[in-house]
């Protein structure tokens, strides 16, 4: 009996294969061959599944975003069995800076779409400010949590900073992919911005240091 094919992991199989080709040469110099070598499959099937190159990115930009989330939920996982506002809030943030071989892919690439958005009519034509205006919805409604809890400043706009966090976070990664400083600068930079917002909890007492 042959085997039965599972549309939905082949496609992601596809998409793999186009974030690492994306990640070495740049999303501009990617075709639908190479995207085929790197699968270990045939053009023709690349090309039953997606007809045209910018039906492949768009599906990659999808599989991209589905994998940052996956990270980000990790992330948190790793926080503890109840992680805090703050918590979350840096598993976002730090989520996105090139740290790793997979981080830096998801930087590299997202970029390059964004870059090519401007320019490519299908591309354009993307909600490509969905996902970052989620990300900025659920970054505001965490600090407005911790100030309601008060752990951050009573006197801040939850979505003014939420704005200049995940700025923060995309320059720092540029800043990083570039090689104009190290990881662990960009992750100091963020602590510094996250210190000035939070505040210890209600009755904690401060480290001895």
């Amino acid at each position: 009996m042959p085997k039965r094919v599972d549309h939905a992991e082949r496609r992601d199989q596809i998409a793999e294969a186009l974030l690492r080709v994306a990640g070495r040469r740049g999303l501009h110099a990617v075709g639908m061959r190479d995207v085929a070598a790197e699968a270990g499959v045939s053009l023709r099937l690349v090309q039953y599944y997606f007809e045209t190159k910018e039906k492949l990115l768009l599906h990659g930009l999808r599989h991209l975003a589905a994998r940052f989330g996956e990270r980000v939920t990790a992330r948190i996982g790793a926080a503890g069995p109840a992680p805090g506002p703050r918590e979350r809030v840096e598993a976002m943030l730090t989520a996105a800076l090139p740290t790793d071989e997979e981080s830096r892919t998801f930087h590299l690439v997202y970029t390059s779409y964004a870059v090519l958005s401007v320019t490519d009519p299908a591309l354009a034509a993307q909600p490509f400010i969905k996902d970052p205006d989620a990300a900025e919805s659920a970054l505001t409604e965490l600090l407005r949590q911790a100030q309601e809890s008060g752990l951050a400043r009573p006197d801040l706009d939850a979505r003014l900073e939420a704005v200049g966090l995940l700025a923060l976070s995309a320059g720092l990664g540029t800043s990083v992919l570039v090689g104009q400083r190290t990881p662990e600068s960009a992750i100091t930079v963020l602590t510094h911005h996250l210190d000035r917002i939070f505040q210890p909890a209600p009755g904690a007492q401060p480290t001895a240091g």
